[in-house]
Formats: structure tokens, sequence, C-alpha cells
């Protein structure tokens, strides 16, 4: 019988499975690095227990100081949620020896499927499809090599331990093979503490088709149906919905029942998924299988109406299914997105940083937001990017999209990057309101998807320098006593129209105006609303103030305006003249150079790890390195100073 339930996870898994937990009676406890010890997961739990460090390896993977927690908290289970410790076999060993329930399939289980290499050994002798490729022991660059060599390129690189992405590198030629095995060896070292690769041919176009199981301890196995994750980056997922549009009800059947003869085969208990790769011929290849809840779990709950958090927490003390195969629903569609905090116009560079606004949408029927966060958390570099998920339901696909579509419209993110206008412009698209999606729908789609920014225009310009003169961030009381009442810009002239003058930053861009005109202009803060009038044509802007910075919503995206100080601004640029910027929070994992070196354009100078990947940091042209300002294990801030490059002599 589970009292008390640990919690081996942070952010929204975390909180999410709390609410569930207190739904069943169970006390919740959370466990944190030192610098989440303020995180939304730490507040809402009954009892929280700090782990140390900031890197998942000094915190959530450490397995000791885990069961320390279990034990000390009076836990009798632990719930790993997803990533970190959720498919170690380990892990789920010692559980077990410290007398906890481990929710989650047995060790051997994940023995079986948690490695991809022994999962594709496993299905080739129960004769599921394959896609082709080498998942065997040797490691070295050489059989790699020969592997690809043989399968043909291009060929997908993956960590045979993990999954999100994490240690999968795309490698279209021989001579590329070399850094991209060693990248993502790093990559998996440090997500999952295991390097082991394994690769095989990339398939063009393909659906990622994955299918829902649940076992439960006397040996009943059924699926939930299945979702469709097409819509990918970097094998990221980015949308996910179920049911998989355009479906044959007997292909929806064979893909069900393949999956859980494959979960049966390996005595698997609790939530897992079977994932596969779909062609257009309606042929069907074995990829993987996670021995956990999915991130996208809330879309196959919508589609069914059950809770697959209970029931891993029945079936983790010994209750049988609560459904047949025949009595699982099906009924209408749902669909899931992933806000992330990321450039999307840098290559989707990680953001960090402090959520200056966050606002999530309105509750209602057919919506959800599973979250972590609220306004004034900081996005963390050590950990994924995601900040939450948007879910909504429809007794149609069509209506689902619509609903999610207007979910992301009444989302406010300010303070870190997202890809909140990338979602926004995926369930708008045309092919995705067809339904045609497949593995490469952004590539295909990018100029759409991601189109270079407009420019901020006159109107734009002088909409905002109206929003400031109106609604501007307050000053403190300490510096308007100081500055007096002669520094106060509202706008008064004896006798004339309503002007000053104003010089304002957006976007690295920025505007003076020696006199602006607010008359015919208000400002409402209880809506939060800019109103202009112009003759006869009124327009409506929302408005939210944070800090000492102005937001202001133009073309459906979050513009941050704040005042400009031209001379500071030379001042900065001065000092980093010559120099390589970091382009976002980090740690450096390798430098490639020295000072006096002679680098050619596009050289790797040094590489970076945030959000459990890797970014390299290339010289824009030939030249000579002058300086290095960091080294090996650093962490690095935005923006810091890291390498100091001059013309080659």
């Amino acid at each position: 019988m589970i009292n008390t339930l640990l919690i081996a996870n942070r952010g929204e898994i975390a909180c999410r499975i709390m609410r569930t937990a207190r739904e069943l009676g169970m006390t919740t406890v959370a466990v944190h690095s030192d610098i989440d010890h303020q995180a939304q997961h730490v507040l809402q739990a009954d009892l929280a227990i700090g782990l140390g460090g900031a890197k998942p390896a000094d915190s959530y993977l450490l397995m000791d100081r885990i069961l320390a927690a279990a034990h000390a908290s009076g836990a009798q289970a632990i719930h790993p949620g997803y990533g970190f410790l959720s498919e170690n076999a380990d892990f789920a060993r010692a559980c077990e020896a410290h007398g906890l329930i481990f929710v989650g399939p047995p060790a051997s289980a994940i023995d079986a499927m948690g490695s991809k290499s022994a999962a594709k050994s496993l299905m080739e002798q129960a004769n599921v499809p394959l896609v082709p490729g080498y998942h065997g022991e040797a490691q070295d660059l050489q059989a790699f090599l020969d592997a690809a060599a043989a399968i043909g390129y291009p060929v997908l690189l993956k960590a045979t331990a993990g999954g999100g992405g994490k240690g999968m590198k795309i490698v279209e030629s021989a001579a590329a093979m070399a850094e991209a095995f060693a990248s993502a060896q790093r990559e998996a070292q440090s997500a999952f503490g295991d390097a082991r690769m394994l690769v095989e041919k990339y398939l063009l176009q393909p659906r990622h088709v994955e299918v829902q199981v649940f076992c439960d301890q006397q040996g009943n196995g059924i699926y939930l149906h299945e979702r469709d994750c097409s819509i990918q980056r970097r094998h990221q997922k980015v949308v996910e919905e179920a049911p998989a549009p355009g479906l044959p009800p007997e292909l929806r059947r064979a893909m069900g029942a393949a999956a859980v003869k494959a979960a049966q085969a390996i005595g698997y208990v609790g939530a897992g998924t079977v994932e596969f790769l779909l062609d257009a011929r309606g042929e069907f290849f074995f990829m993987e299988m996670n021995t956990r809840l999915q991130v996208e779990h809330p879309v196959t709950e919508a589609i069914t109406g059950q809770d697959l958090v209970a029931w891993q927490l029945r079936i983790a003390q010994g209750e049988q299914l609560p459904l047949t195969q025949q009595q699982v629903p099906l009924r209408g569609h749902a669909i899931e997105v992933r806000l992330y905090a990321e450039d999307t116009d840098n290559d989707f560079l990680p953001a960090s940083g402090t959520l200056k606004l966050y606002r999530e949408p309105a509750g209602g029927a057919g919506r959800r937001v599973d979250s972590g966060v609220v306004e004034g958390d900081v996005v963390s570099p050590f950990y994924d990017p995601m900040i939450a998920k948007l879910i909504a339901w429809g007794e149609t696909r069509e209506e689902a999209r619509l609903s999610l579509l207007n979910m992301l419209r009444e989302t406010v993110v300010a303070g870190v990057q997202t890809n909140l206008s990338f979602l926004s412009r995926i369930l708008a698209h045309p092919a995705f309101a067809r339904a045609e999606v497949d593995t490469g729908f952004i590539p295909r789609h990018a100029e759409q998807l991601l189109p270079a920014a407009e420019p901020l225009d006159d109107r734009f310009w002088h909409t905002a320098a109206k929003a400031w003169l109106l609604a501007r961030p307050v000053r403190s009381a300490a510096t308007a006593a100081t500055a007096g009442p002669w520094a106060e810009l509202n706008s008064w002239r004896a006798g004339l129209p309503a002007r000053s003058r104003v010089h304002l930053r957006c976007a690295d861009l920025d505007r003076s105006f020696a006199a602006v005109d607010v008359s015919g202009c208000s400002y409402d803060p209880a809506t939060r609303t800019l109103l202009l009038t112009d003759g006869q044509q009124r327009c409506r802007y929302p408005l939210l103030v944070g800090g000492q910075v102005l937001y202001l919503q133009w073309a459906n995206t979050w513009q941050r305006i704040e005042p400009f100080d031209p001379i500071a601004e030379v001042e900065h640029s001065q000092q980093h003249a010559g120099g390589l910027q970091a382009p976002m929070n980090g740690s450096v994992v390798r430098v490639m150079v020295e000072p006096g070196q002679q680098v050619e354009a596009g050289a790797v100078l040094l590489v970076l790890e945030a959000m459990k990947m890797e970014h390299s940091i290339r010289a824009a042209e030939a030249g000579r390195v002058k300086a290095v300002f960091c080294s090996e294990g650093e962490l690095i801030a935005d923006g810091t100073l890291l390498v100091e490059m001059e013309d080659a002599p």
C-alpha cells in the first residue's frame, strides 16, 4: 500500500504526478537540486528534501541520495517520472533492494528494452520489422564507419540508453562521421551516463507513430491507441496528437497488437510506449520502446478519459488493469504542443533566464496546461528547456486544432525567448490542417514556419513610443526623489498638445523621438490595453509591464520595449569588439584552440553544453586566436566573452 510517494523528478512532470497522488490520498515528497529549492514542484509537495548540486549528475541522478530521501520521508514508493533515472535498471533494482516500490517496469524489462541495441536484437528474434542498422557491441569509430558504408548514407546515430533527441546525429557522409560520433557520445554520456551508440538507416519522410501500452502484474496487457509524433525538430518532438490522423482501423489494431506482444514478451509491467516508423505504404518498423510514462501522455488521457498516472500507481500496488482491450474508449481528438525556452531565430539555441511575465491560457472544457513554473521563476541552463505543455481536445481534429491555436494566442511569456510563435505557425499551416504530417514537416515548410523577422516599421515605433509614455514602468521612489519633477516624461506642455521626447530600444534596434503626440490615446491599466484613435479607426493593443520594461503585443508577438542609452551602448560594443560571446548560458565542454593559433572560417573554437545538448562555437572568418577567456568545465552566462579573434598576419 502506497501512503507516501517520492517523485524523483522536477518541473511539470513532478507537479503532474503530485496532482494524481494527492487525489489518491497520498502524501507527496519532492527532491530538488540546490538551484531548484524554490521550484514549483518543491513548493507544491507535502515534504521536500534537498539533493545538493545543480547539474543532473550532481543531483537528480544520484541514486544513493534519492534512496536516502525516500527512507527519511517514510515513502513506500518512488515515481521516476520521465528522464533522469526513469529508465535506469540499476535504480529499479536498488529500489527493490531497499524495500521500495519502483513505479515502473521491473529491472529486467528495462534491461531488455531500455537499451536500443538490446531492444532491436529482441525484436529481430521476434520477427518484428526493423529499420536496417547496426546495434552491436563494438563501439569504435571504424565499426560505425563500416556499418554506415554497408547501410548507405544518410545514417542516424542514436544513444542506446536515451531518448528526447540527446545523443542523436544525422550523418550525411563518411567525412562527417568522426565529429558527429564524438559529439553524440559526449551528449549521451552527459545526459544518460552511458556513451554507447547505435546507427541505423535514416528513412526519408516517415511518420513517427507510437503505441501506449499498459501491463499489470497478472500478465494482462492492452494498448490505449496510438499517438502521432511526427512533427519533430532535431528528433525532439514538438507537436503530438492522438489518435494518429488517417490511420486505418486495421493498421491501428496491427500496430497495437504488435506493441502489446513486444511488452508481454519481456514481462513488462506498468506504462510503456512502443515507437514505430510508419512509411507511406503503411509498413511499420520497430524503432524503440520507452519503459516509462511519456511527455505526450496527456493526449492519450484526453481521448480515453483515463488518468494514466493513477493506472501506474494502482498497478504498482498489485491491482489489475481497470479495463479490457474492448473497453478502451476512443473519443474525439487531442493535440499537444511543447512550449520551450529557445531562440527560434538563432537555430533554436536553448534560452534561460527569469520569466518576467508568464500567463497561461484560461481553463475550460477540452483545455489543459501542464507546467511547473509561475511568473518570476528561473529557467535554468542545467535542465530541459520545456516550460509547459498545452493540450486541447475536441470532437474532431479541426476543433482541437483551432482550440489549441486560441490557447497559444492567450499565452504570454516574456523574459526568455520561446517557440510560442513557431508553434502557432505550425498549427495554422494549411498542410498541418490537412494532416499532411511526417518527420520532415518542419524542414519542408521552414520558409513559412521560420520566416525572416519582419522589420519593425514606423507604425510600430510610434505605437511603442505612445505606449511607453502612457504605461511605462514606474521608477523607484528613490530615483524619483533624486531626479525631481523635471525628469518626468509626463508629456505636459503649457497650452500645447501633449508631447514628449523618448529614446527606446526593441529587438536590438532603437529609435529616438523628438516629440511624441499622445493626444487621442489612452491606457486602461485594468485591462492592460492601449487604445489608439486615428480618425475613424480605433486600435487596441495589449500591454504588460514587467520590472523596468514594457511588453507590447504586436503581430501576435510580445515585443520588449525599454529605454535606450546610446553612450552606454557604444562603450559596451567597444569592450567586446573582435570577440565571440556565448549565445546562451551553459558550460564549456571542450576548448579546441589556444592563443596564437590560426583558424579557418567555420572552424570549431569550443563546444558548449546547455540543456543537455552540445553547441559548437565556430569562427565566423579566418583569423588568429588572440585570447581565450574560458576553460573546460567552466559555467558561463549568456553574452560572456569566450574567444577574442584578430586578423591573421
